[in-house]
Formats: structure tokens, C-alpha cells, sequence
């Protein structure tokens, strides 16, 4: 189990800040738009209504302490008129198609979201000066995997064989040209804005329930009483708890906002090797494991696979020296705190409190995992 990080996120910071999130709806953004409306952010959610019926944002009644905004980032005139209205000072753009399979069905539907949706973003802050900071999220997935042992970093090729992961490579290619061409570092004390990417991928948590992804297809087997099947047991992933790269987010926007042109570029977060690294049956086995019952799972296989890596790592030195920024939770207690959830949410309890929760018990972690399910009776 690792130890607390050095770094903890300012609450005084983010109180009364003026922070406008694309894709709040979604799994991640739900989750960052809580955590920041409980550090007393004033926050803007512009977005698509959910992806996914259920959903963490109506599970967790994300738009109740938020100003919700229904609207697509490939449609430049409404996003602008979000940006001009609320005057946002921080931008984290998440809006995305973020689904590896779903990009080769509907491969012009990922890269105009990806692509141009980013280039809107970055458009509407060039002409909007109300905003000092523009965080855009894109994925591990952004560079050219060969599939090695070794972590990418940050200066390492884009690339992408897949529709997804080749439209996030743009998306960063289109953040560089942008910082290059309207927000220089060199110039940053004529133009004030500082502009940062972050890649993190194969995120876990309570509140997921996309299509083709291991835990949510996972718990949705496990609800129904049926055997879980797994495509590619054997392959490796990163995985980490959710709340761990939206921690580097957050605490990557405050030093962006501090010091500006030192913390620009393009930054990964994701678990070291020797505790997140996994095979997927490693994980369903934990999940199996942890939920009890009649869970299980067995190995499937399709008539036409599509292409998937079997194994991309990111290298994450520069968040930790430069951020002093580090995964808290194992994998077998996010898991652990991930169950709890879902168990939770099946049990019929109050997410919205069950998630803040959650999020209060990540910012003072520092010991054993506890149950969630007890936790959210207290």
C-alpha cells in the first residue's frame, strides 16, 4: 500500500473560482465536478447529456450544486456563448468520445469530437480573456505504443492504430500548435494563460457504466447473476483509482495558476509498475473476490476481433519530482472502495453522500481501507 502523497490539493485555492468542466456528464467529469464543489468552487458544466443510463452524474445528483449546461463542443457557437456568459478562470476540458471499440464503428463521430470539439475549446478561451488556466484531458493512449516494457514520456512520439487513440494524438498535436501559436510560455506575461495536457488512462472507480469496459462490465454480470465474459484475460494494464489522476489534475491547475509557463506541457499520471500494473484477470479475479456471492467470470472471444494493446505504460517521473504527486490507494483497495460502491448504489443508498464521502475519505487517506458501504450509514 503507498504512503500519502506530498502534495494536497488547496482548498482555500479553489474556493470562489470560476471553473467551467466540458463533459461533466461523463464518469471522470462527474467526479471532478463533485470534488470541486466541495472545495466551494463556483463550477460551469458544459456537455452532452450522460452517456450512459444509469449514470454517475444522475446517481450522484452532480448538477445539483452546479450550473449545467446541454451542449455539444463540436457545435463552436454554442460552447462559445457558455464561455462568454459564465467567464470561466479555469477550463478542464474532458468532453470526449472515450471509447477505444466504439471509435472503429463510428470513426468521424471520435475525431470531430476529439479533434475539433479540443480545437473549440481552445478557440472559445482565445477569445474569451477571462481564462488563466486550460487544462486538456486526452489518454495514455495518445502515443505511439510498440508495445514495450518501458513507461512513454511526455516528449515521446503520438500516435494512435485506432480511430480513439490516433484523434487523443491529434487532440495534443492541436494543444501544442494553440500554446505555440496564442499562449507562448515566452510571452505568458502579455497573454496570462497558462495551458497544460493530461494523459492518464484505464481509469477505475464507483459511477462507470461504459460500454466495453472491464469493472462496469464486470459489476453489470455480477448484478444479473451471470458469468462475466473477458476478452483478453491476459492482457496488462495500468490501472488506477479515479480519483488519483483527478487529484494531479487539480493539483497541476494550481501550480499552472501560480507559476504558469514552469508547469505548461503535457504531463502523465498514472500507478507505478510494481503496484497497478496488472493482467485483467487479476483484476476480475479481486473483483470476484471482493463482491461474493455467485460472481464469476470466464474467458470469451469474438468472431472479428478488433485490434487492442496488450500493454502501454506510462512514465510518470516528471508529476512525481516535478508535482510531488503519487497514487495513494493499491489497486486491491480501490477495488475494494470500488465494490463498496456499486454495492451502495444496488442497496439503494444516498450516492450523492456516498461520493462525497468517498472523496473526503481519499483527501485524509492514510490508513487501512474501510467498508463503504458502513461508511455511508455513519
Amino acid at each position: 500500500m503507498e504512503g500519502l502523497v506530498a502534495s494536497r490539493i488547496s482548498k482555500d485555492f479553489w474556493a470562489g473560482k470560476r471553473t467551467l468542466v466540458t463533459g461533466h456528464t461523463g464518469f471522470k467529469g462527474s467526479w471532478l465536478s463533485l470534488w470541486l464543489q466541495s472545495m466551494g468552487a463556483r463550477v460551469a458544466g458544459y456537455s452532452l447529456p450522460p452517456p450512459t443510463h444509469p449514470s454517475m452524474f444522475e446517481a450522484a445528483r452532480v448538477a445539483d450544486g452546479m450550473i449545467s449546461i446541454r451542449g455539444d463542443v463540436r457545435d463552436f457557437d454554442s460552447l462559445l456563448d457558455a464561455f462568454s456568459e459564465h467567464k470561466p478562470e479555469i477550463v478542464v476540458h474532458m468532453a470526449a468520445q472515450a471509447l477505444v471499440r466504439y471509435s472503429y464503428n463510428n470513426p468521424l463521430e471520435t475525431y470531430s469530437t476529439n479533434v475539433i470539439g479540443t480545437a473549440n475549446v481552445l478557440e472559445a478561451v482565445r477569445l474569451v480573456k477571462s481564462v488563466k488556466v486550460v487544462l486538456i484531458v486526452t489518454s495514455d493512449k495518445c502515443y505511439e505504443n510498440q508495445e514495450w516494457i518501458w513507461g512513454y514520456r511526455e516528449n515521446d512520439r503520438l500516435g494512435g492504430r485506432d480511430p480513439y487513440s490516433n484523434s487523443k494524438a491529434c487532440a495534443e498535436l492541436v494543444t501544442a500548435a494553440y500554446r505555440s501559436s496564442f499562449f507562448p510560455e515566452s510571452q505568458y506575461r502579455n497573454h496570462g494563460v497558462a495551458v497544460a495536457s493530461v494523459r492518464a488512462g484505464n481509469v477505475v472507480g464507483g459511477g462507470d457504466w461504459s460500454e466495453d469496459r472491464l469493472v462496469p462490465d464486470l459489476v453489470k454480470a455480477f448484478q444479473a447473476g451471470r458469468a462475466a465474459v473477458i476478452r483478453n484475460p491476459q492482457s496488462i494494464r495500468p490501472w488506477q483509482y479515479v480519483l488519483e489522476p483527478l487529484h494531479g489534475y487539480l493539483f497541476l491547475v494550481e501550480r499552472l495558476w501560480e507559476k504558469g509557463p514552469d508547469f505548461c506541457g503535457g504531463w502523465n499520471f498514472g500507478p507505478s509498475a510494481e503496484e497497478g500494473v496488472r493482467t485483467v484477470s487479476w483484476v476480475a479475479d479481486k473483483m470476484t473476490e471482493l463482491w461474493k456471492g455467485k460472481a464469476c467470470w470466464q474467458s470469451g472471444c469474438e468472431s472479428m476481433p478488433l485490434h487492442e494493446a496488450n500493454l502501454l505504460m506510462l512514465d510518470c517521473s516528471k508529476a512525481r519530482t516535478l508535482l510531488q504527486w503519487k497514487p495513494k490507494l493499491s489497486l486491491h483497495d480501490a477495488l475494494t472502495r470500488i465494490v463498496g460502491w456499486y454495492q451502495s448504489y444496488h442497496s439503494g443508498k444516498d450516492m450523492q453522500r456516498v461520493s462525497f464521502g468517498e472523496i473526503a475519505y481519499y483527501e485524509q487517506y492514510g490508513g487501512p481501507v474501510m467498508n463503504l458501504q458502513s461508511e455511508s450509514q455513519q
